[in-house]
């Protein structure tokens, strides 16, 4: 097993520690995939995990598509974007930083603390080799992409404008290729329009009647299309200040969109979990593409548009084909009521044409009496045994009952409870020194928990104490560390023993 320590210190310097339990390497994703980018070059995809990891895919080899992982946020990874012709990534993450990475060689280069909530969505300029980051604290960064790649571990300061006036979290974010115009949505039910090269304010476009989820700019920026959770797409004329359509193909809230080149199609997808291609100059047209299992959270098309890859609240990633029938040949869409009452365009897809299988994510749990067990059930019905302090697994119970394994399994014995259990990343994370909790607290008996090295004498151990001498053993640090290697150490240390 493979336990992950980050240290981090609250306004009062309290000190916290935090480990992940899990396997040595995760081949898969545990938990919804939040974001994707496709590298055409290499026939690559990559995936933005919520279980905190970025991994990177084969789509040429789908009997064995696991290339590698990359590991150095500590929340939910939530956008990704390929740059500079592919040799460089830029991720955003709940952990409130940015970083940027070597792609082909899967390590992180350096790490942007600028943010202080949660960095939600990234934008691209790919003529002007710019980034646009924007979350949780209304704040829009612009970012060159050729001087964070220059950065090192030791060297990582740098400046940069931002763009101010959002009055609420953002949850979108667009820039044209050329880097004319950034546009972003959030809670606000408002799109705002900047010119990022002067951090000017340009426009606020009003229309929707709730958070705006995903926005997609043409290649000039005189068009933006923008999706809502309440249920509609909106094409925007930033030159007429106003909107010019409304496409209403979705029965619950939209969240991803993925727009052609020539601006002549959308799809999108969302809470309704199904995948949705229009046509734009002609909105009665649109034909469903597939129907996912989950709500679908981002899509990324192959260069030759022939199909589409689709990540959702789920780990497995589905491909799935699109004809040259879909794009030439829309019919009325079954959401459509039209006149005649033809509602004969059916699902073009049934099943997926390839896909990236996820594991099983952990849903619920209970620490039992002892404090120092922790049995968990996870998204396949399968109940399994921790032991934090060997941070491992110790048995898998298989499809079991898990009330009655915590009854069977719990002890009349009074521990104060030392750690906090957290599963938002679907892995077990223990938390010392988080809230009130007091991670040395838990003194007992050796002798009763089978800790004594002297059966004679009843010695009190203290299980924070133990668990934390075992962590800093593994602590470690090169004494002399090449560049890469700086990188991969910047902060946080990832240690697997």
């Amino acid at each position: 097993m493979a336990a992950h320590k980050t240290g981090g210190q609250s306004a009062r310097k309290k000190v916290q520690v935090s480990m992940v339990i899990r396997d040595e390497v995760e081949k898969r994703h545990r938990a919804g995939v939040n974001s994707l980018q496709y590298d055409p070059a290499l026939h690559r995809l990559y995936s933005a995990g919520r279980d905190s990891i970025i991994r990177i895919w084969n789509c040429k080899n789908m009997k064995e598509p696991y290339i590698q992982s990359m590991e150095h946020h500590t929340d939910w990874v939530n956008d990704i974007v390929l740059c500079c012709g592919g040799k460089n990534l830029i991720s955003a993450s709940s952990d409130t930083t940015v970083k940027v990475w070597n792609a082909h060689k899967g390590f992180c280069m350096s790490t942007l603390r600028t943010h202080k909530d949660y960095v939600k969505v990234l934008a691209y300029a790919k003529d002007r080799e710019q980034v646009a980051s924007a979350g949780l604290d209304k704040l829009i960064f612009l970012w060159d992409v050729n001087t964070l790649t220059a950065l090192t571990a030791n060297k990582n300061t740098v400046t940069t404008s931002s763009l101010s006036g959002n009055k609420d979290s953002i949850y979108s974010l667009a820039m044209n290729q050329t880097g004319t115009i950034v546009v972003s949505g959030s809670t606000e039910k408002v799109l705002r329009v900047w010119d990022p090269r002067f951090c000017t304010k340009l426009m606020k476009l009003r229309g929707h009647m709730d958070n705006i989820k995903a926005l997609v700019l043409n290649r000039d920026g005189t068009q933006c299309l923008s999706a809502s959770s309440d249920g509609t797409i909106k094409l925007w004329s930033l030159g007429q200040q106003r909107c010019i359509q409304t496409f209403r193909v979705h029965k619950e809230g939209v969240w991803a969109l993925l727009a052609t080149d020539t601006f002549s199609h959308v799809i999108s997808g969302g809470r309704d979990k199904r995948v949705v291609m229009t046509e734009l100059s002609y909105p009665e047209r649109y034909t469903v593409i597939c129907e996912e299992k989950a709500p679908v959270l981002k899509m990324a098309m192959t260069p030759d548009q022939s199909s589409i890859w689709v990540a959702t609240s789920e780990s497995t990633i589905n491909n799935w084909s699109i004809s040259q029938k879909d794009w030439q040949d829309f019919g009325i869409g079954d959401y459509c009521d039209s006149a005649s009452g033809v509602t004969s365009n059916v699902l073009r897809n049934t099943e997926p044409a390839q896909k990236i299988l996820g594991g099983p994510a952990i849903r619920h749990y209970r620490v039992l009496n002892d404090r120092r067990h922790v049995l968990t059930k996870d998204t396949e019905e399968n109940v399994a045994l921790y032991d934090v302090l060997k941070a491992c697994k110790v048995e898998d119970l298989g499809r079991v009952d898990f009330e009655q394994e915590i009854k069977k399994r719990n002890k009349m014995v009074y521990v104060p409870n030392w750690f906090n259990v957290d599963l938002k990343t679907g892995m077990l994370t223990i938390h010392l020194g988080q809230d009130e909790s007091d991670c040395f607290s838990a003194w007992v008996s050796a002798k009763e928990t089978g800790l004594a090295e002297n059966d004679a004498i009843d010695q009190k151990v203290n299980y924070g104490n133990l668990l934390l001498q075992a962590l800093l053993e593994h602590w470690w640090r090169p004494l002399h560390a090449d560049d890469e290697n700086e990188a991969k150490w910047e902060e946080e240390l990832c240690i697997d023993y």
